[in-house]
């Protein structure tokens, strides 16, 4: 189980379902009826997605008389994209230094 927060919204991230479900978000605020529509699963499970999500804080679930509401929070995406960010820089460079690596290899096979 997740212990940060940056580890749990990653683990939210990694179903389709609950991919899914931020997508439609993205278009505003919906009922868990209207997240619920496209998907072939029960209502419990749809729920479970949910609470993963709320868990994560990338959703937040209100309730008015017998409507839940879910709306998304980009708060979390944005601790996301701020840490994919600060790692860039240094994958880049490794992926130059590999792609020069496997061009000398790759010249020295084509000698040999």
């Amino acid at each position: 189980m997740a212990t940060d927060e940056l580890s749990t919204v990653f683990a939210a991230l990694a179903d389709p379902t609950r991919r899914a479900i931020l997508s439609r978000l993205r278009q505003g605020a919906a009922t868990v009826g209207e997240l619920a529509e496209p998907f072939a699963m029960s209502r419990p499970a749809i729920s479970q997605h949910l609470r993963v999500l709320q868990n994560a804080g990338l959703i937040e679930r209100t309730t008015t008389a017998q409507w839940r509401t879910c709306t998304l929070r980009t708060e979390p995406l944005d601790d996301v994209s701020d840490w994919i960010d600060r790692h860039r820089g240094a994958w880049n460079e490794r992926f130059d230094l590999l792609d020069e690596r496997l061009r000398e290899l790759k010249e020295r096979s084509a000698d040999a």
